[in-house]
């Protein structure tokens, strides 16, 4: 146990040094870090995009505001896509504010 905790040293003198501790904490932080905050994020970003360039013509999307829609057309040039919310109703919204693809039939059953 004397790898985390120096030993205290009542009438001697005081011990220098302690970097090397120091080192394997910032690891182990960085290593937390690493694991439990960065890595996840990546990992939903990748997620995400790859469900952006997945999108298509009558798709069943919901977006970021909780709207349920059909995309009626896609813009490649430009990352807009134009959403059909009901008959004669759409809407254009970014690529981005996809958050999921449903089910096809998911409209009908709402």
């Amino acid at each position: 146990m004397d790898f985390f905790i120096s030993k205290a040293y009542a009438a001697g003198q005081p011990q220098s040094g302690g970097g090397f501790e120091m080192l394997i904490m910032l690891a182990v932080f960085g290593l937390i870090f690493y694991f439990m905050i960065y890595r996840p994020q990546a990992k939903r970003v990748k997620e995400h995009k790859s469900l952006m360039s997945a999108l298509g013509k009558n798709d069943e999307v919901l977006t970021q505001g909780g709207v349920v829609g059909k995309i009626v057309k896609v813009s490649d040039e430009k990352d807009f896509i134009v959403v059909a919310i009901a008959e004669g109703t759409e809407v254009t919204v970014q690529k981005a504010a996809i958050t999921a693809v449903l089910p096809k039939g998911t409209m009908k059953s709402l």
